[in-house]
């Protein structure tokens, strides 16, 4: 799905979640669901947010099918991003890829901060050529299982200062608006990606997380098209059945059959953008018939496979 530059930006400064937030994105919940479900759709190629939360608030693990960026300005938070645990500091930046299990755990006593970026996988694919690719910072991080980078004196570096700079257009509007935003912000991708891939910023350990379950998961998403059975997967890391249900559930806030499942069907909504039969990419995803496929993805997507190929092909 294609827009013109003037259509692209859509922002909120300085609003509550419940203001700023669009469309089923996600707000404050109660106490998290047995299992992380898909939360948040975007409709503009990009979205910037400054938001504030004193008190409570506690998040379910989510996904979303869109990529975010994070910068932490205040607050004591512990983001939970596919198994790894990071403590944040002020300033850092925790990028999330589409189709990402997390989860913020926030200390209440204390007021969080933070700039929201949500932006469309389409709109960065719009801007890859032979010579640069601006979702090169989202795929690093996927790869090495680094989401978080660390700015040292944010306020001397050209990243936050670009992103105050948006955040500012963003409010003030004038000439050309919401072309000058979008400038802007891929002035703010450009640096990232720069400082992301010369090894300028700190990537913070995760020393909480468990490198058993994180070697599982890599292991599912490598072998999708694969049986995974539970008794397979204990067998093969050398864990008990139950208490490997037990960890990993503890570790990713999602049930081991639930997470296959997940991440075959959002596999499976990837490759219904490409020329491939459905029925093939059911199997390809390691689903062993056509009719639990499509019940699948209609619990997950509340639409049918058939239903998401005819509305990207008409985008």
């Amino acid at each position: 799905m294609s827009q013109t530059p003037e259509a692209a930006f859509s922002a909120l400064s300085a609003l509550s979640p419940a203001q700023a937030a669009p469309s089923g994105a996600p707000l404050p919940h109660t106490p998290a669901a047995p299992s992380a479900g898909k939360r948040g759709y975007l409709t503009d190629d990009f979205r910037l947010f400054h938001l504030t939360d004193v008190g409570k608030q506690e998040y379910e693990f989510h996904y979303h099918d869109f990529d975010k960026i994070i910068i932490l300005l205040t607050g004591s938070v512990t983001y939970l991003i596919e198994g790894r645990s990071y403590e944040l500091k002020p300033y850092d930046i925790v990028l999330v890829n589409h189709n990402e299990i997390h989860r913020p755990l926030i200390d209440r006593e204390v007021p969080y901060e933070r700039i929201i970026v949500y932006l469309s996988p389409g709109f960065l694919a719009s801007y890859r050529t032979a010579d640069y690719d601006l979702s090169d910072c989202f795929e690093n991080a996927r790869k090495t299982r680094s989401h978080v980078l660390r700015m040292q004196n944010p306020q001397h570096r050209s990243l936050f200062q670009t992103i105050k700079k948006l955040e500012a257009a963003s409010r003030e509007g004038g000439y050309a608006d919401t072309l000058y935003c979008q400038v802007l912000f891929l002035e703010f991708l450009i640096l990232l990606n720069r400082t992301a891939l010369s090894r300028k910023l700190e990537y913070p350990d995760t020393p909480q997380s468990d490198s058993r379950i994180l070697d599982i998961m890599d292991y599912i998403l490598a072998h999708l098209s694969e049986p995974l059975d539970i008794d397979l997967l204990a067998d093969r890391f050398h864990f008990s059945r139950y208490y490997l249900m037990r960890l990993f559930k503890q570790q990713t806030g999602c049930t081991l059959a639930h997470y296959i499942t997940s991440k075959r069907l959002q596999e499976a909504r990837e490759l219904l953008g490409t020329g491939l039969p459905i029925t093939e990419i059911c199997y390809r995803c390691g689903f062993q018939n056509y009719s639990t496929f499509s019940r699948a993805y209609k619990a997950e997507f509340h639409q049918s496979p058939r239903s998401t190929r005819h509305r990207d092909a008409t985008c």
